[in-house]
């Protein structure tokens, strides 16, 4: 195993620049997500640690090892791609050793490393048989042990759920950090869907237009958002952004006055409040909004709403017999208020 050193990495495509500087240290055995919207630049970053594209300024390092010209081979990663790209006409072990095959390892120790990679992914039973009549989740599964009997110091996962269902991708994110206890192998997993990147990953990445926005710990970019794009990106439902007017530790929310932490920062601010921090309070105090529509879930209550030609949406434990067009008032829990300034969206609370 091996940790991967990412510094000043650029990427341009004629006069279009598309990464821009990007530091990042990945520690060894460390499972790291880039997560952001698509085109921000994060499957790139990916293939340029693989090798698969060529870098325009800065370095990868792998191990101790400057990786820039290196071909992918002599890498030493693995990489599970989004589509399967099994071969149709072969078994699932052949499909399995088939790189092992290509770098001329032996054959008793392919079908040993097969073996050990089939047991670990719950395969065994189906190595003699074609992967063409196979489920998604079973096939990202036997794209995962082509990658497993390489033994690599790094794997790269670059969306690899994303063409599976809700119920599968499920299955296999949790397979996928089973995988990641067990080997303990260095880790780099490229998603757009920030609730996977939240659930697998000891540290997040979050991009966007190939910047970095924030590197941290899934709880840190949840409860610390650095700034509006993360704080909106990260957590589902998305977080509420309210216009006010802050006036060093108060602010002005549609009348209602909530005391707001952090700086003595003054002016036009957007206070961030997550959906389950909304509380419902009597007329008169918090904020009136229209309700809209009501998801009863069992264990919650999803509410959409209304509040100044802007939608806003509150989730409660407890259960509301709320009726469209009803209007309510809630007001955010102040302990749980994120406050960002509205011309840089920045932080500043």
């Amino acid at each position: 195993m091996a940790g991967v050193k990412i510094k000043d990495i650029q990427k341009s495509y004629g006069a279009v620049q598309l990464i821009h500087g990007l530091n990042v240290e990945i520690a060894d055995g460390e499972f790291l997500a880039l997560v952001g919207p698509s085109g921000c630049g994060k499957s790139t970053l990916l293939r340029m640690i693989a090798g698969l594209e060529p870098i325009n300024g800065g370095t990868v390092a792998i191990g101790e090892r400057v990786a820039n010209n290196l071909p992918p081979a002599q890498r030493d990663i693995a990489m599970v791609f989004q589509t399967y790209a099994l071969y149709p006409h072969k078994s699932v072990g052949e499909n399995m050793g088939s790189a092992l095959k290509v770098t001329k390892v032996e054959r008793s120790e392919i079908q040993r490393r097969v073996r050990e990679a089939a047991e670990i992914l719950s395969l065994t039973e189906y190595l003699d048989r074609k992967p063409r009549h196979f489920s998604g989740g079973q096939r990202q599964r036997v794209a995962m042990g082509r990658a497993i009997v390489r033994d690599p110091q790094v794997f790269l996962f670059d969306e690899p759920l994303s063409n599976l269902d809700a119920k599968l991708r499920i299955q296999m994110r949790m397979e996928i950090k089973e995988l990641h206890q067990r080997l303990k192998t260095t880790t780099v997993f490229a998603t757009h869907d920030q609730i996977e990147a939240m659930t697998l990953a000891d540290r997040i990445v979050g991009m966007q237009a190939g910047r970095i926005e924030q590197i941290g710990t899934p709880l840190e970019l949840y409860d610390n958002p650095a700034n509006e794009f993360v704080a909106t990106f990260i957590g589902a439902p998305s977080m509420n952004l309210l216009g006010a007017q802050r006036n060093g530790g108060v602010a002005d929310l549609a009348g209602h006055r909530v005391q707001v932490k952090g700086s003595s920062h003054s002016g036009d601010v957007r206070l961030g409040v997550r959906p389950e921090h909304l509380r419902l309070v009597a007329a008169g105090e918090g904020v009136a909004m229209q309700v809209k529509v009501v998801e009863p879930t069992g264990s919650e209550t999803m509410v959409f709403l209304r509040h100044d030609d802007q939608d806003i949406t509150a989730v409660f434990r407890e259960r509301h017999a709320f009726a469209p067009g009803e209007t309510v008032h809630l007001a955010p829990d102040p302990d749980h208020l994120h406050c960002f300034d509205a011309a840089s969206g920045q932080r500043v609370g």
